[in-house]
């Protein structure tokens, strides 16, 4: 299915790790300052994948165009950086996938909308990140995804044409900026897919249901 496969490269939250209990316990955190009773996590889970946009909605139902938006959000970035590690874990089956891309000689690495304020510390805070040999965050480039620049800037790190590598997401803007850059695009079906749980229509070359699934993918791609 992926010819010539050289690196994979992923997304990271709702991808490779479940950030989802940090990110709703600092949204929640805003809540509780505020005298406000406590949400189930499970209200913030599924819209771990929108940021802080998603995580003031749940909390608040506030929208980006709220005048008190950008005071919430940066209460929220603060309550974030305290916490960034202390709930947050790969899902299951990712450290041994990593450690089978490394075996197979695949390169990879991460292309996240996280800014590097919170992608940088995250990943060098955990061992899975060690062999990663690129971390693009939401402004490491002019562009976010669904732009392909990131990912395309993410090959370049790697020393790897972008025809050669496969992008593996849990959002439709992971899809749309894969086929931009010209990789073959996975869809993570275990991701933070909140109210846009029918991936079918995204256009992904794949779906994987657990992260372990992804090697059987690769592997008929990979040069003997």
């Amino acid at each position: 299915m992926f010819a010539n496969l050289q690196a994979v490269l992923f997304d990271l939250d709702g991808t490779l790790i479940d950030s989802a209990p940090d990110l709703g316990a600092a949204a929640d955190k805003l809540r509780t300052d505020r005298g406000l009773p406590s949400i189930p996590f499970e209200r913030y889970r599924p819209m771990c994948g929108a940021g802080a946009r998603g995580m003031l909605g749940v909390a608040f139902e506030m929208t980006p165009d709220h005048p008190e938006f950008p005071v919430y959000r940066e209460e929220f970035f603060r309550n974030y950086e305290a916490c960034l590690t202390e709930r947050t874990r790969e899902f299951d089956g990712v450290a041994q996938l990593v450690d089978a891309l490394v075996e197979l000689g695949v390169a990879w690495g991460v292309v996240t909308n996280k800014s590097m304020r919170f992608a940088g510390p995250l990943t060098q805070a955990m061992p899975l990140f060690r062999s990663a040999r690129a971390v693009i965050g939401g402004d490491t480039t002019p562009h976010t995804k669904p732009h392909p620049e990131p990912l395309l800037e993410g090959a370049r790190r790697l020393g790897v044409p972008a025809h050669c590598c496969v992008y593996v997401g849990d959002d439709e803007r992971d899809v749309m900026a894969g086929r931009a850059a010209g990789m073959g695009t996975v869809v993570a079906g275990y991701g933070y897919l909140g109210a846009k749980g029918e991936t079918a229509s995204w256009g992904a070359d794949a779906h994987i249901q657990r992260p372990l699934d992804l090697l059987a993918l690769l592997k008929t791609g990979v040069p003997a």
